[in-house]
């Protein structure tokens, strides 16, 4: 991770320099190898796994939590590269957390109670809502953790000395459930209504920025950091989502089996050039660290920060205008001048807003069986644009942007900079501006990046000036 957490000053880290995310078929091998273990002695896994499939076009190791195996593993883990998981908590002083810093994939304890040459012992899924699971799956069981603690835990089914577990987390990395402090359920849910409720729309983008970190401090004062991360980006999905149909009928499909959208892999947000380093410092109060940043060069006009939170696992994906000269600054601690003309992001920006305040995030990115949910949405009416990533370990597209109206306010500040023409300006006026997208993304090997030269493509061809909403 980065070695320089939380960093407010110029300093570059080690993170922010790499773009060669390892493929890590050995550490994958391992956890689908043992996830084949396990659904074979607990059939309610192997059906979850199949339902997930049918219903909703995902895979079971993309909403895998941890698996539980036997010590004797430690040598085969170290050698696929896992290592002890720093922020783990382990549930028992007999169990080691481990993690693979450089993939995605589970988590794995090791019980060194379970007997060698074992099967593993329990499963876990992460999901949303455990209440949602549990309404939706008809469990009769009672939950380990109360509602508006840290990390909560049902057993779904034990079938030949396996436990078959779906876990929610809240602003929490380890396995220990916590009592419910007095107040707590009330600063929870009124940290959810400031979010929810905060004001949007500013004259002034500045003061937008400003209004929000300073709710953000409000927020983390109630619930601290990283509880205050997982309410903010729960928030984003539901704002976003209501403005993408793509996104409500995939949600309805996850619902159905009460996952929600735990299977999230990024989140996508656009920025001007001017309120850019805002967004990275009400990233920062949320804790995050900055990953790769990506200078897409002269001809695409674009760069990204990526940023992750450790504790919440969440992961940012920030695009913005870039000039030939930005390639030689650190864009994301370093002030853009005014642009000159706008690229796809900024107009995107000029027409909708920025993605922190009004027009909320471009596209949540969540992880599926890339094929079978292209066909499964195209069975209920949702089109998949071409893929802009068909690589063996990453595959990616976006479903057909949803088109959004454009105020002619907005319209009409870019007309007067001079950054669009009267003819843009009646099309954006009667037309609208494509707006958001649902993501699909598929990973093998662990990996972790993402493909700099295939996210140009997408940016192009997403570009309002050469879309029509009537062809």
């Amino acid at each position: 991770m980065d070695t320089d957490l939380n960093a407010r000053g110029p300093r570059t880290s080690i993170a922010e320099t790499r773009f060669d995310w390892p493929l890590c078929y050995e550490a994958e091998n391992l956890v689908l190898n043992q996830i084949e273990m396990f659904c074979g002695r607990n059939s309610a896994a192997a059906r979850m796994s199949e339902r997930m499939r049918a219903e909703t076009g995902t895979r079971l190791i993309d909403w895998i939590d941890y698996l539980v195996l036997p010590v004797d593993l430690e040598p085969a883990l170290r050698q696929a590269g896992f290592i002890p998981d720093p922020l783990g908590d382990a549930p028992a002083t007999w169990q080691t957390v481990f993690w693979h810093p450089e993939s995605m994939l589970p988590r794995l304890i090791l019980d060194r109670t379970l007997p060698g040459d074992g099967w593993p012992l329990a499963l876990a899924i992460h999901v949303d809502s455990l209440s949602d699971f549990i309404c939706a799956n008809h469990l009769t069981g009672e939950p380990e953790g109360q509602p508006f603690t840290r990390f909560r835990r049902i057993c779904i089914a034990r079938e030949n000395g396996t436990h078959f577990e779906a876990v929610e987390r809240s602003g929490y990395r380890g396995y220990s459930p916590e009592a419910l402090t007095p107040g707590r359920k009330d600063d929870w849910r009124e940290a959810q209504r400031l979010w929810k409720t905060r004001a949007r729309d500013f004259d002034d983008d500045a003061e937008g920025f400003r209004q929000a970190r300073a709710l953000l401090k409000r927020l983390i004062d109630l619930v601290g950091r990283d509880l205050a991360c997982h309410i903010v980006f729960a928030e984003e999905r539901a704002y976003w989502q209501q403005r993408n149909h793509a996104a409500r009928i995939q949600k309805q499909r996850q619902d159905r089996l009460g996952l929600g959208w735990a299977n999230h892999d990024h989140h996508t947000f656009r920025s001007s050039r001017a309120n850019f380093l805002a967004l990275m410092s009400a990233l920062e109060e949320l804790g995050f660290e900055r990953r790769e940043r990506y200078y897409a060069g002269a001809q695409a006009g674009w760069g990204a920060q990526i940023l992750e939170q450790p504790v919440e696992g969440m992961v940012a994906f920030c695009d913005v205008d870039l000039d030939p000269a930005d390639t030689q600054i650190d864009f994301s601690r370093q002030g853009l001048s005014t642009p000159r003309r706008l690229g796809t992001i900024g107009l995107w920006v000029g027409l909708h807003g920025e993605s922190f305040l009004q027009a909320g995030m471009h596209h949540l990115e969540c992880r599926f069986d890339f094929s079978l949910l292209r066909e499964q949405l195209a069975a209920a009416g949702v089109e998949t644009m071409k893929p802009f990533s068909d690589f063996p370990f990453l595959k990616q597209a976006f479903t057909q942007g949803e088109q959004w109206p454009v105020r002619a306010e907005r319209a009409e500040r870019l007309v007067r900079a001079g950054l669009i023409d009267d003819a843009q300006f009646r099309k954006f006026i009667s037309e609208g501006a494509l707006g958001s997208h649902l993501e699909n993304l598929q990973r093998k090997g662990g990996f972790k990046g993402f493909n700099q030269a295939s996210v140009s493509v997408i940016i192009r061809d997403t570009d309002p000036r050469i879309h029509s909403h009537a062809a």
